[in-house]
């Protein structure tokens, strides 16, 4: 039976981190193959079959997508996966489809029942921007909501210790960066001096301004919140042990929104205090001399660019032929020119094999593409390879929940898992982990859940990398369509041509826009320069709405601005354009 890649969300040309078997090996049903890693996240591949494997057919560092042959496995049973490769429990597909094909269950072990401590028509796992939008929805909607928190302010790891503290430091970062770049302009300021304190006083008062909102918002809904773990002891109760001892919550209907956590590596030590993740990052304990990032993803490049504009030398090591794998290589190659001019190092095509903790710093051994290995020791260690789902530390099979080995949760479009009345959301149910992505399936759960008819049925979900440049991109990357046969037209406008870009002295942007040569719709688009995460929304409503390159043209964009790069974009895939000579008169 050949073995597949099933579905992994909306990432293509994923690469292969590590083949866990080797030919002969026997192999159980769900046993982890291999290991891939998309910009966010490291995920297992997982058998489909029981069997022996005869031959592999891909190597640590081979790029795959949905419904790649990865491997054969002999002696399995071909009915155990489909035509598409896709493991039964992990189709995301229409809850019209067979009945094979929806989340299944498994056996509850929980023996708990009766009435709780607490009782819920919906209570929510997860205090996430998924969780608290599934639990405000549901209130409005008229339902009794528990919400439930492991940490001791609401808002889960993006408000607390992710996206928004993150985006507090960068600002920083970029306050920074520009004042010293203003003396091209022949504006010179002294060098800066960090108060650390206040630093980290200014990024906690931007969280806690968000997450007392919440409970703002909590209390005027009728939310009851309880803080503390909750794992589920039966098909209809959660035990959430916290700082005040064990309640139990007993429930009608359940939203999953456990979200994830930081992937360790087992050569690493993780008890040093010297090795940190971005959660470790974002306490700006101190500034480091030199950091190493490990891992050239979203996560590892942003906590970069603070920890550069603070006085850490930067090496970043990433095992792919460029940084932010999942974006197209001409869109990052601003970023990687401003970066590889701050930075001390970047190593592509290279691995870490070792850290070993010695007095003086963290030793760190590489080994690149050819084979060859160097050392070199770092003050400080930040370990940004991918977040893992924590599907496996809420006992979810307690309650007949199926989570498989690398801790996701199938569900349907209606975020059904194969409980009907469990519906689950967000980084645990699947890629691409991402807040805003979380936000729309908490609505789809809570409508769900409150008897509406309701389906997540999203044609994209954009991505930004809060860099400096930012770079974003939404729909089918060009990347993308050249792997899937897919036939494209592109509009490229430079910056180095938008009159805003240059008034900023930030001319290394540029924008894309992709188009089906057929009707001429947008299906893609890609954006690199200052700003790119706001502007990107303006494509995506553009794909969703089945909107063309006339209408992008013709719309009116105020001027100057780097908005109107994506009028211009559009312009040039027309042959329109007037501020640039256009590449070919496609129409008059």
């Amino acid at each position: 039976m050949e073995v597949k890649v099933p579905d992994i969300g909306d990432f293509k040309d994923v690469p292969v981190v590590t083949v866990l078997v080797s030919v002969g090996d026997e192999v159980k049903e769900e046993d982890a193959l291999l290991e891939l890693e998309s910009d966010k996240a490291t995920m297992e591949v997982p058998s489909p079959a029981a069997g022996k494997v005869v031959e592999i057919k891909v190597s640590e560092g081979d790029k795959v997508s949905e419904g790649s042959v990865i491997m054969v496995l002999e002696g399995a049973d071909a009915g155990a996966s489909d035509a598409d490769g896709k493991d039964g429990g992990s189709d995301k597909g229409s809850t019209e489809a067979p009945a094979s094909d929806a989340p299944k269950s498994v056996a509850a072990t929980g023996t708990a029942s009766g009435q709780g401590d607490i009782h819920a028509e919906v209570v929510v796992l997860g205090s996430g921007p998924g969780g608290y939008t599934a639990a405000f929805r549901a209130a409005d909607l008229g339902k009794k909501v528990v919400l439930i928190e492991r940490y001791p302010s609401l808002g889960g790891v993006c408000l607390n210790v992710g996206c928004i503290p993150s985006k507090a430091l960068l600002h920083v970062a970029k306050v920074i960066t520009e004042a010293e770049e203003m003396k091209a302009h022949g504006v010179t300021f002294g060098k800066p001096e960090f108060n650390l304190d206040e630093i980290r006083a200014f990024k906690d008062d931007v969280v806690g301004k968000l997450t007392g909102g919440l409970e703002g918002l909590a209390k005027g809904r009728k939310v009851t919140t309880v803080q503390g773990l909750g794992k589920f002891t039966g098909p209809n109760m959660i035990e959430v042990t916290g700082d005040e001892g064990t309640k139990t919550v007993s429930f009608d209907q359940c939203i999953i929104a456990a979200g994830s956590e930081p992937v360790d590596l087992p050569f690493i030590p993780h008890d040093d205090p010297r090795v940190i993740d971005s959660t470790g990052a974002l306490e700006l304990a101190d500034i480091p001399g030199r950091m190493l990032v490990l891992g050239g993803g979203i996560i590892g490049l942003e906590m970069a660019c603070v920890y550069d504009a603070l006085g850490s030398k930067i090496t970043v090591v990433e095992l792919m032929d460029q940084i932010i794998p999942g974006a197209d290589k001409d869109i990052v190659k601003p970023l990687m020119t401003r970066i590889k001019d701050r930075y001390e190092n970047i190593f592509l095509k290279t691995k870490v094999t070792a850290v070993e903790a010695q007095d003086d710093g963290l030793k760190v051994t590489f080994e690149d593409d050819k084979g060859e290995s160097f050392s070199d020791t770092f003050d400080k260690v930040l370990v940004a390879v991918g977040r893992k789902p924590n599907g496996k530390l809420i006992d979810a099979e307690k309650a007949g929940v199926a989570v498989d080995d690398r801790g996701f949760i199938a569900v349907d479009r209606q975020m059904k898992t194969g409980v009907g009345h469990i519906f689950a959301i967000g980084d645990v149910v699947g890629q691409p982990m991402l807040a805003h992505k979380a936000v729309h399936e908490g609505k789809v759960a809570a409508e769900v859940a409150s008897g509406e008819k309701r389906f997540f049925d999203a044609k994209l979900i954009p991505s930004v990398a809060y860099t400096d440049p930012e770079v974003a991109w939404c729909g089918l990357t060009e990347t993308e369509a050249k792997k899937q046969g897919v036939k494209y037209e592109k509009g490229v406008f430079p910056w180095a041509a938008s009159g805003r870009a240059l008034s900023l002295g930030r001319s290394e942007g540029m924008t894309k826009l992709l188009f089906d040569p057929e009707d001429d719709r947008v299906i893609g688009a890609c954006i690199v320069g200052v700003n790119a995460g706001d502007l990107i929304a303006e494509a995506a409503l553009a794909i969703e709405m089945g909107a063309d390159a006339t209408d992008l043209g013709h719309t009116i964009h105020p001027h100057p601005t780097l908005s109107e790069t994506v009028n211009f974009s559009a312009e040039m895939f027309e042959g329109t354009i007037t501020d640039l000579m256009p590449p070919k008169k496609k129409k008059h």
